[in-house]
């Protein structure tokens, strides 16, 4: 029996890692593996045994970006069900990027491509140093179209432009300067700074990290005055609701809230 393109492991604490699971072609993208990659993210935004994912590469390289056997296929596919495969591909990143709950990136070795788009879709990213990062496309004469309203939002414009358009690849500090990148690392301590990362969402309210992800979408795309509105409705909500009410009792009461032992 083949190994699955993709892994899901249950971790303490209601951490899963979700792993990329084609090392032998650098957890390369294809047909299967972004489908794997949308209904998993699918099943964690419900799943209320879970409080973080961790997404990771097996192997020593995280995502290499798009298969050359996907790609030589599309060659001859027609226009519209190249259309098709591309609207898959962005309900993948879509799916990750709306994902309720806090998406953890876990980067190492290279992230190109559409690797590149999945550190823009995770909410935190933690790489080693030694990292390759590129928006590779223009080398290959095509656009990193699917991933450019992710991407877009995470670094700007102008690291966009400059970036883009030159297909140039870049070191994890570049990554880092842009925003692509929250932490760099030693490979060496990269599980220990995801670890990290972990413990701090474990010691948020579940519900409150949910929200606060769901907010970042909503005043993002709200002009000022719709903004004063929905901001001050979210605060009331979370004021009023049950771990609102926990979490600020807890804290006037001087104990830990009762997610922390969950």
């Amino acid at each position: 029996m083949s190994e699955p393109v993709l892994r899901l492991e249950r971790r303490g604490g209601g951490i899963a890692h979700v792993i990329l699971n084609r090392p032998a072609v650098r957890n390369a993208f294809n047909a299967e593996l972004i489908g794997a990659l949308r209904d998993a993210f699918a099943a964690l935004d419900t799943d209320r045994g879970v409080r973080a994912v961790v997404l990771r590469g097996a192997g020593t390289v995280f995502c290499g970006g798009a298969d050359i056997g996907w790609m030589r296929d599309s060659l001859d596919l027609a226009a519209e069900d190249n259309v098709h495969e591309a609207q898959r591909m962005a309900e993948m990143f879509a799916t990750i990027d709306r994902c309720s709950k806090p998406v953890i990136g876990c980067i190492s070795g290279a992230a190109l491509g559409g690797g590149a788009g999945l550190a823009a879709v995770c909410d935190v990213v933690a790489a080693s140093s030694d990292t390759v990062f590129g928006f590779t496309e223009t080398k290959l004469g095509i656009i990193p179209a699917v991933i450019s309203p992710f991407v877009l939002a995470k670094i700007g414009r102008s690291a966009a432009r400059a970036l883009f358009l030159s297909g140039e690849r870049f070191d994890a500090d570049r990554a880092q300067r842009i925003g692509l990148v929250h932490h760099v690392v030693a490979a060496d301590d990269l599980d220990a700074r995801i670890e990290a990362i972990e413990i701090e969402f474990a010691t948020a309210g579940p519900a409150a990290v949910a929200a606060a992800k769901r907010l970042i979408a909503d005043v993002s795309d709200a002009d000022p005055v719709q903004a004063r509105g929905l901001t001050a409705r979210a605060n009331a909500a979370r004021r009023a609701s049950p771990e609102g009410q926990e979490g600020l009792r807890a804290f006037l009461e001087r104990r830990p809230p009762n997610w922390l032992a969950k």
